[in-house]
C-alpha cells in the first residue's frame, strides 16, 4: 500500500491548501513583535561570544596546558556556532521581526552584521530577493542550482575557491563579493543591480560600516597579534510560485543546537511567513504541520 502511495505521488501537482489556508492556521499572536524579547536573544549570543573569547585568552597560558587544547578545539566550533546566532539575530532585523521600529532593526542589524563583515542592507535586499524568489531556477538570488552550461563556463580558479573543500567555506565571502556564477554585480557596488536607484544611500551606509568593522580588525592585528586573531575571530567565522517555492524549502532538527540558532531550522514555514518572530517558529510550524497532513 505504501509504494502504492508513492507510486501516486505527483510533485508536479498543485497543492490540495494554498497560502492563505496556512495563514490561517497560525494564531494571530504568533504575529506580534516583542523588541525585549528578541533584544534578550541579542545579549545572550553577545555575551556568550565575549565569555567564550575570555575563556581562550585567560587559557592562552602553560600554567593551565592541561586545559588549553581540549578548550580551544570546542571553542573554535561553539564561537563560531554564536556568531551564527548574530548572523541569525541580524536575518530577523533584516525580515523586520526584530521590532516594528526600522531604525532599530537597522542599528542592530548593523552592529551585528558588521561584526562578522557582512554589509546589513547590502545582504538584507539580496536576501529579500532569495524569500521573494525561493525555489525559482533562474531567479533565485543564492540558492539555485547551476546549470552544466554555466559550470562550464567558469575560470579555474573559480571552481578551486567556490567548489573544493576545505576552500568551499569560504564560498559565502565570495558569494558576497561577487554573487553566484551566472549573475553578474556585486552587493559592494551601488550600482549593482541587486539594488534599487533609492537603495543605494542605504547599501552605502552599510560598506561604510564594514569599513569600519575591517579597519578595526586590522588594528587589533597589530595590538593583539595575528594568531590570536586567528584563534578569536577567523576561525569561528518546477511552476513557480511564491508558495509552491516556500514548500520546497526544508525543515532541519539541530538536536540540542536548535534553540542555539534560534530554531532557524523550521525553515518551511519561515520562508512562507518571514514576518514572525523566531521564538514562534516552532509553535507555529506545529500549528500548520496539522493543516498540512489533513490535506
Amino acid at each position: 500500500e505504501e509504494e502504492h502511495e508513492t507510486q501516486r505521488f505527483d510533485p508536479g501537482a498543485p497543492s490540495p491548501f494554498n497560502l492563505a489556508d496556512i495563514r490561517a492556521a497560525i494564531p494571530k499572536h504568533y504575529w506580534v513583535k516583542n523588541p525585549w524579547k528578541s533584544m534578550s536573544y541579542v545579549l545572550r549570543d553577545v555575551a556568550i561570544v565575549f565569555a567564550l573569547a575570555a575563556g581562550a585568552a585567560y587559557l592562552n597560558s602553560w600554567l593551565v596546558w592541561p586545559l588549553k587544547e581540549p578548550y580551544d578545539d570546542s571553542h573554535y566550533w561553539s564561537s563560531s556556532s554564536c556568531h551564527n546566532n548574530c548572523f541569525c539575530s541580524v536575518g530577523f532585523s533584516g525580515h523586520g521581526i526584530f521590532s516594528n521600529d526600522p531604525r532599530l532593526n537597522s542599528v542592530v542589524g548593523h552592529l551585528l552584521h558588521s561584526s562578522i563583515l557582512v554589509p546589513y542592507h547590502g545582504w538584507r535586499i539580496s536576501h529579500r530577493t532569495h524569500h521573494q524568489n525561493h525555489g525559482h531556477v533562474e531567479n533565485d538570488e543564492s540558492w539555485h542550482p547551476m546549470s552544466e552550461k554555466i559550470f562550464k563556463t567558469l575560470d579555474k580558479p573559480t571552481r578551486f575557491f567556490r567548489f573544493t573543500l576545505p576552500l568551499v567555506m569560504l564560498a559565502y565571502p565570495f558569494y558576497l563579493w561577487a554573487r553566484s556564477p551566472g549573475k553578474k554585480g556585486s552587493h559592494y557596488h551601488l550600482d549593482s543591480d541587486l539594488f534599487l536607484p533609492k537603495e543605494r544611500k542605504d547599501v552605502l551606509t552599510s560598506i561604510a560600516c564594514w569599513t569600519a568593522m575591517s579597519a578595526l580588525l586590522i588594528c587589533l592585528n597589530f595590538v593583539m597579534g595575528p594568531m590570536k586573531m586567528l584563534k578569536l575571530y577567523d576561525i569561528p567565522y518546477w511552476e513557480w510560485s511564491y508558495f509552491r517555492g516556500g514548500l520546497t524549502t526544508l525543515d532541519r532538527d539541530y538536536g540540542v543546537i536548535n534553540n542555539i540558532h534560534h530554531d532557524i531550522g523550521t525553515h518551511v514555514i519561515h520562508h512562507l511567513f518571514p514576518q514572525i518572530p523566531h521564538y514562534h517558529l516552532v509553535d507555529q510550524s506545529d500549528a500548520t504541520e496539522s493543516k498540512k497532513t489533513k490535506s
